[in-house]
């Protein structure tokens, strides 16, 4: 644990990556997986990622992306993209996963499957993308950890232009919007960033045991 509690404090939002310095083959595929194995609500994972190395495609974006170096420096670029409506087939797909995987038969899985169309299908349109949005931060987050304990640089970014993204990645075609986007890579030595103390609220203002 101690391990891992060293590697969030070294880590930081690199600000300036090192472009000649790639991730290699192995280590992406730590990544994704990590990615792949986190946790969202009800375990619909109602998301797709883009793992963008074309040069042209990230200097479009980064044309809407502030013109922030990081979209084109780092050694890949992450797009979180999340599901912008759904029906029921969202739970049925995921419930034939289950089905498959756990090798048990599908008519058990039903009266769950009702249960979840319950609290998600009939909600507001708005309120089905701020949910779907939501589960890209889970994995988010549980792709900064990994890439920290790798030693892996990366720099979450929302200051984009989602509409010109999902124009850029063709996302309309396929009923997603992008929601954060991150970069991966190696701090450049010329980053200042990097020797800056990490500031985070102290304990007894984020904390109350009750």
């Amino acid at each position: 644990m101690n391990s891992y509690l060293e590697s969030l404090k070294w880590r930081y939002a690199t600000k300036k990556f090192d472009n000649e310095k790639e991730i290699s083959a192995r280590d992406l595929e730590l990544l994704l997986e990590a990615t792949r194995l986190s946790a969202s609500s009800f375990g619909l994972q109602p998301y797709h990622v883009f793992v963008i190395t074309d040069a042209e495609i990230r200097s479009s974006l980064r044309e809407v992306s502030w013109g922030q170096s990081q979209i084109t420096d780092a050694s890949h670029l992450f797009v979180f993209a999340n599901i912008k409506t759904f029906g029921p087939e969202l739970i049925d797909s995921y419930l034939k996963e289950v089905s498959d995987v756990r090798e048990i038969p599908a008519e058990g899985l039903k009266a769950y499957g009702e249960f979840m169309k319950s609290k998600l299908v009939n909600l507001p349109e708005e309120d089905k993308q701020n949910w779907t949005a939501k589960q890209t931060y889970l994995a988010l987050g549980n792709l900064l950890s990994a890439a920290g304990a790798m030693h892996i640089d990366a720099c979450p970014l929302e200051g984009f232009e989602a509409e010109a993204y999902d124009r850029i990645l063709n996302l309309d075609r396929k009923d997603l919007t992008t929601s954060v986007v991150v970069a991966l890579g190696y701090r450049s030595e010329l980053d200042e960033t990097q020797h800056l103390k990490k500031v985070r609220r102290p304990k007894e203002s984020l904390f109350t045991h009750i």
